[in-house]
């Protein structure tokens, strides 16, 4: 052992030795040395960034390496690739510190002595300047996985060393505003884990997008996690909500499994190359790669990892932690752990909204990350060897991309991938950059034509769209800390689980109407009878596609109950504690028809607007046991998740004795009033819950007027028809007449009352209406929450009060 100690156990380091072994390894000392008892971390030990600096030193590397690094201009790819090679040449082959070889050689016998002979290990670098915030130096140098033996060990460490030397590392410093001299690199060197023969993946502890810090984001795949970073396969993705964790409720709140096509394995140990790609067998693809309890396992650890960190910094410090299940002893092992560096860099008091203001055709879709809009010429990369072809405001298109990329990359307005999920390395980078990247787009090189001006739109929730042509979007950015906020509950409007997180960041009251036919046609895609009963179903090819969709789930009827669960949890969980008004499906008769196996259960009707829907179906015994399923949701997201902020509501409940059935009904299916705090509100959409408001009072713990339905129903019009477009009219005085009628009826019963139609959203005068009329909340649609609540709020400073209007002037059609 040499008197310079360059090697130091992981277990006798913390964040404290940060500039001594770097980020990554101080990071993992600081788990095997404080969480032995929760966290499982493989053994290692760390080669010191004093190692590195007397390499430098006593090759005198330095000068030259310098001169190199001032004189190249690191923007001409070209240049840049040969000086960096020359760079890493001459730190790959300088000769070791003394003592440096051997005392690798005598930790890794060690490691041997403990776990086998020339026992696989792992060689990861670990800089000295990363996760920081702002800068988490990711992917920017090298690993080596199932490297054996002492003498392929030491050559590995010489190739981390040399990898601070990238051009891609160099350019990031650059960017970065990090002096290269001031960066040092450390090696980690731990036991290999066999995710080969299970899984492993990444985990964030906020989601990646919006930044909602009350969720774990859990990928994995089969096999190693490289597969993840490099975007070759698409991941299974795990939500799991922290605060009813904590309480208790072990459950997962959303699910989506990737196709998981291929994985990373371990070579042979005297193969070419330590690792390789195979095929994953079909069944394979379809299985989630972690069981449920393996999730909620990864959730507790990672939410244990968090609150060390936090505490430890003083601060709330989101993480970002690499996780690998062990096939042959079945264990979870941590492989990293670092602050998460996007959101925690974000000012979170700023809330900026991208908005399409035009459309265009969709040509191909796939999973969004940055909730931004980009546009610019399609720009196909093959390979690294055509990235110099990329210029500034391209949307570049590739299988895949890699840490070599992020020059050319960072030129781009937009990137979409074929391959990868919402962790791989074009998402990680696209984050950092603030630019809008689509992964997962199936054939995107083939369906995009090179120069083709595209606009790439991620603002829609969790599916990214390529649109043909340049389509104009706006950009608004407002302090949300400044805002003042109206008198009046603000509430918002929504239908897509994959935005919830993203519309929770408003600052609303909480949800006015979630609609649950929205999750089924989009979530489920098949009729809940033919789920109940695929056998009634007349086309085989149907009823393949059925069984396509519910392959991996105990039945029809468990597939329907947990995909529905999921979508309304993610929404309750992304308003968590706020209330989430969920209204039960209420499709019509042909919107039902039109779902799979729709036609084999739905009677055609001549007008199905004011046919067979809501209340009416959920008592009738062709479609009762359907309804039972949704019940079955909705009391497994209160219940058994634990979001007890769902308030369910009831649509177009016509009379007193249907509400009573419907009241049945749902006590039979375990969603009886009052029960665990939940309160039944009813939409307020048809005459008769006007006139009749006294006895629904009764029955409902609140109102929702629905001003479409209501509209149409008294100035008898049928709102979807073109020909009588100009007589609807939701500002009509009848129909003004009836919503205040309703409005006074329900607070003369103690009851409260909000609506959620569109109007409020669109015309400007009838939110101010409503707010003198002391309405409790008016939901809007997303898009319209900051210019509504801006406008009220300002009317309700005193230099600006007036008297409130008897009437209503019609606005103009303009948005508010």
């Amino acid at each position: 052992m040499s008197e310079n100690n360059y090697v130091r156990w992981l277990g006798t380091v913390t964040l404290d030795d940060l500039p001594l072994v770097g980020g990554k390894n101080a990071s993992l000392g600081e788990l095997a040395g404080v969480l032995p008892a929760v966290i499982k971390v493989p053994e290692g030990f760390a080669i010191t960034a004093v190692a590195y600096r007397d390499l430098l030193e006593s090759n005198q590397l330095w000068p030259r390496m310098d001169e190199i690094l001032e004189n190249t201009d690191w923007s001409d790819l070209n240049a840049g690739a040969r000086m960096s090679a020359q760079l890493r040449e001459m730190v790959a082959t300088a000769k070791l510190p003394p003592g440096l070889d051997a005392e690798i050689r005598q930790a890794y016998q060690k490691l041997c002595q403990d776990h086998g002979r020339n026992v696989a290990v792992a060689v990861r670098s670990s800089a000295t300047a990363e996760d920081l915030p702002g800068a988490s130096f990711a992917g920017q140098h090298e690993t080596y996985l199932n490297i054996h033996g002492a003498q392929n060990l030491i050559d590995s460490v010489r190739q981390c060393f040399a990898s601070l030397f990238t051009q891609r590392a160099i350019s990031y410093r650059i960017n970065k505003g990090f002096d290269h001299k001031d960066v040092a690199l450390s090696v980690g060197i731990q036991r290999m884990i066999r995710a080969d023969k299970a899984s492993s993946g990444v985990i964030f502890t906020l989601d990646t997008e919006s930044g909602n810090r009350d969720v774990v984001m859990i990928t994995g795949l089969w096999g190693l996690g490289e597969a993840i970073v490099q975007g070759i396969a698409d991941p299974d993705e795990f939500l799991v909500h922290k605060p009813t964790l904590k309480l208790g409720h072990e459950y997962v709140l959303r699910r989506r499994i990737g196709s998981k096509k291929a994985k990373l394995i371990y070579a042979a140990a005297k193969a070419d190359e330590p690792t390789v790609w195979r095929n994953v067998r079909r069944s394979d693809q379809l299985k989630p790669c972690l069981t449920d309890p393996e999730i909620i396992e990864l959730a507790r650890q990672s939410v244990v990892i968090e609150t060390h960190y936090s505490e430890r910094h003083r601060r709330p410090t989101p993480m970002d932690i690499e996780w690998a299940k062990d096939g042959p002893d079945g264990a979870l092992y941590i492989l990293q752990a670092r602050p998460e560096t996007i959101h925690a860099s974000a000012d979170v008091g700023l809330l900026t909204q991208y908005k399409m203001t035009g459309d265009g055709k969709v040509i191909v879709e796939g999973q969004a990350v940055g909730d931004r809009i980009g546009s610019g010429p399609v720009r196909l990369v093959m390979d690294s060897d055509e990235l110099e072809t990329v210029r500034s405001g391209d949307i570049l298109v590739a299988t895949a991309t890699t840490p070599d990329w992020e020059p050319a990359m960072k030129r781009a307005s937009a990137i979409i991938t074929e391959h990868g999920g919402r962790t791989c390395h074009a998402a990680i980078v696209a984050r950092e950059l603030g630019i809008p990247v689509i992964v997962g787009a199936a054939n995107a090189r083939q369906l995009l034509i090179p120069g083709q001006e595209v606009t790439v739109d991620c603002s829609q929730g969790m599916t990214g769209r390529v649109l043909d042509g340049i389509i104009p979007f706006s950009v608004d950015t407002v302090d949300i800390g400044k805002l003042e906020r109206p008198e009046t509950d603000l509430m918002v409007n929504i239908a897509d689980p994959g935005a919830a997180f993203r519309v929770a960041a408003l600052p609303v009251a909480g949800v006015g109407l979630a609609r649950c036919e929205f999750i089924i046609a989009n979530e489920i895609k098949a009729h809940p009878i033919a789920l109940l009963s695929p056998e009634r179903i007349r086309s085989q090819r149907i009823r393949k596609q059925i069984d396509i969709l519910t392959s991996g789930y105990a039945s029809g009827a468990d597939y329907f109950v947990s995909r529905l669960a999921e979508g309304i949890a993610t929404i309750a969980a992304a308003f968590y504690p706020r209330p989430v008004i969920v209204r039960t499906s209420d499709f019509k008769s042909n919107e039902y028809a039109s779902l799979l196996g729709g036609h084999d259960f739905e009677e055609p009707e001549n007008n199905p607007m004011i046919g067979f829907r809501g209340a009416s179906r959920y008592i009738h015994p062709a479609y009762q046991a359907a309804f039972a399923l949704e019940c079955e949701a909705l009391k497994r997201v209160r219940d058994d998740m634990g979001l007890a902020n769902v308030v369910v509501m009831i649509p177009f409940c016509r009379r007193i004795d249907e509400a009573k059935q419907v009241l049945a009904v749902m006590a039979e299916n375990g969603l009886e009033r009052g029960r665990n705090g939940l309160e039944i509100y009813i939409m307020c959409e048809i005459p008769s819950n006007v006139i009749s408001i006294n006895a629904f009072a009764a029955l409902f713990d609140g109102f929702s007027i629905g001003s479409n339905d209501l509209t149409q129903l008294v100035l008898g019009v049928d709102r979807d028809s073109e020909i009588l477009a100009g007589d609807f009219d939701e500002e009509d005085p009848a129909v003004l007449a009836m919503i205040e009628q309703a409005i006074a009826g329900a607070h003369r019963n103690g009851v409260k009352c909000g609506i959620c139609g569109q109007a409020p959203s669109d015309r400007p005068g009838f939110a101010d209406w409503l707010v003198a009329r002391k309405i409790d909340s008016i939901s809007l649609s997303p898009d319209s929450v900051l210019g509504v609540m801006q406008r009220l709020a300002a009317k309700q400073k005193p230099d600006k009060k007036a008297k409130p209007p008897t009437g209503i002037k019609r606005p103009s059609k303009t948005s508010a």
